[in-house]
């Protein structure tokens, strides 16, 4: 579990495909930045941009994690060399700055517009119109691993297909310590729905 809380921006330094063909992933290895690695174990999880990947090698300022080919079709960010979010697996002795996350993407969508407004930044996403009934004004939504808090959502429809566009207000110190800020108009992002939300729609479509 995570808080979607940024820990560290690092830096994807390579990108190595798996044995197996086209249907292998990759092995990353991760410059972890000012991320402490020293109570890292082999096994751990870290959650890069939002996606929670298993640690399989680590020296003192990076670790390396194999990414499925399954991974990489469902999300964003991790199939080159660059900039990251970076987050180390919740502890029950830490505070939860931002809500319950899992770190599994649940969906990819595209940033309609990112433009400053007065001293902050307003992110517009369009999302899926599957995760649509997941996302309340004031509710929660994770973007690239980050915890954010929905301001504006609806419903549009976009030539044959709908979607569920949302607004973020994103403040400047969020701006200085993610990769956030390198996102634009038709930017794609890993978004992952609130954990809450997510078992009450389980409960109510088990109950129809």
């Amino acid at each position: 579990m995570f808080t979607g809380i940024v820990a560290a921006v690092g830096n994807i330094t390579s990108v190595a495909p798996l044995a197996g063909g086209l249907d292998a992933g990759v092995r990353l290895v991760v410059d972890a930045g000012p991320l402490p690695l020293g109570d890292v174990a082999l096994g751990d999880s870290i959650a890069i941009n939002g996606a929670c990947m298993t640690v399989v090698e680590k020296t003192d300022k990076a670790f390396t994690v194999d990414v499925s080919r399954e991974s990489l079709n469902k999300t964003v960010g991790l199939e080159a060399q660059g900039e990251v979010n970076l987050e180390k697996a919740l502890t029950l002795a830490e505070r939860l700055g931002g809500h319950l996350v899992s770190g599994h993407v649940d969906g990819l969508g595209v940033v309609h517009s990112f433009a400053p407004v007065g001293e902050s930044f307003e992110l517009i996403v369009d999302a899926p119109q599957e995760l649509a009934k997941f996302l309340a004004y004031k509710g929660s939504v994770v973007v690239n691993g980050v915890s954010l808090t929905v301001n504006r959502v609806e419903d549009l429809d976009a030539g044959a297909n709908k979607i569920c566009r949302f607004s973020i207000n994103l403040i400047p110190h969020t701006i200085e310590v993610t990769t956030l800020k390198h996102l634009k108009a038709g930017s794609q992002v890993n978004l992952e729905i609130d954990l809450i939300a997510r078992y009450v729609e389980r409960m109510l479509s088990a109950a129809r």
